[in-house]
């Protein structure tokens, strides 16, 4: 049998090449995770870990899985937030939401909570921090062929004028050449309707020829989020409803009078009534009455 001529040489460098190759292609498929892939059929919260140019999904492990039933004076707001995340989990066309308002009325609560209803059904929320927008075709890449229904989560978000990384957000909500994976949505949550500082001085033509130009750059943002969903400050009604769920929830023997007005004074060292403040009231009088009940029947007293 002839010997075969071969370039050992030229064969080694191919070699290397396609195991170099090989090395990219597994870092960008699990995003530069761990070794140990994620169990997303037993995890249903993850947070996106920045390392270097890529990053990972870290399990949370322990996540807050607030009950939409002790969200009150929302219900409104929790229905359409519902119905367009059903829609999403069947397969339907669905939409960005931005949740945007008053402070400590439920907002983060309301899509936290979508995982206590839903995460059997294959929802998973992905927290990503502002600061890592820039890393969204980085995540999309990695969730992109995986069989749930991913939602990214950005909390409390709000941007400057100089701070670029809301364009990530633009063009993955629409605009960009890379269509949005069909398993990922963006659920958002802001104190700002428009996302963008709005100031006086975009109503004057004193800088531009063209404010309405300036206006609309900062609307641009929020029009992408096919959703918005508003969240008012709470009646003094609502807040004692709220208080008076809680405290029958922990079990407290109070009366409902003297529950009333100490949730009231309450509210008003704190200058606001929402359900955050009604949720801090209970943690309060619940510790009192607690501490108070265990020296009463600690030995000597």
């Amino acid at each position: 049998m002839a010997e075969l001529d071969l370039d050992w040489d030229y064969l080694l460098e191919r070699l290397e090449r396609l195991l170099d190759l090989s090395e990219e292609a597994l870092l960008l498929k699990i995003g530069q995770a761990p070794e140990e892939d994620l169990e997303m059929a037993s995890q249903v919260a993850f947070r996106w870990v920045r390392e270097g140019r890529g990053g990972w999904l870290q399990p949370i492990s322990q996540p807050d899985l607030p009950d939409h039933g002790d969200l009150l004076g929302i219900d409104r707001v929790l229905q359409r937030l519902e119905q367009n995340t059903r829609q999403f989990l069947a397969g339907h066309p669905a939409n960005n939401v931005l949740l945007w308002g008053e402070r400590g009325c439920g907002k983060s609560s309301a899509v936290k909570g979508l995982l206590r209803a839903h995460a059997d059904a294959g929802l998973r929320l992905v927290e990503v921090y502002k600061e890592d927008l820039h890393q969204l075709p980085a995540i999309c890449s990695r969730l992109r062929d995986l069989p749930w229904r991913f939602i990214l989560y950005c909390d409390d978000l709000s941007f400057d004028e100089s701070d670029g990384a809301y364009r990530e957000l633009k063009a993955l909500l629409e605009g960009g050449l890379e269509s949005r994976p069909q398993n990922v949505l963006v659920y958002a949550t802001s104190n700002r309707r428009h996302l963008l500082p709005e100031r006086i001085v975009d109503n004057s033509d004193a800088e531009e020829i063209h404010p309405e130009e300036r206006i609309a750059e900062k609307l641009s943002l929020s029009d992408r989020f096919g959703i918005t969903l508003a969240f008012y400050p709470m009646s003094q009604e609502t807040y004692l409803a709220v208080a008076n769920h809680l405290a029958a929830r922990a079990g407290l023997a109070i009366d409902a009078g003297e529950l009333a007005r100490e949730a009231l004074h309450w509210a008003m060292g704190r200058g606001a009534r929402s359900g955050r403040v009604a949720r801090q009231f209970i943690d309060d009088l619940r510790g009192r009455l607690a501490l108070a009940a265990s020296e009463k029947t600690a030995p000597g007293s």
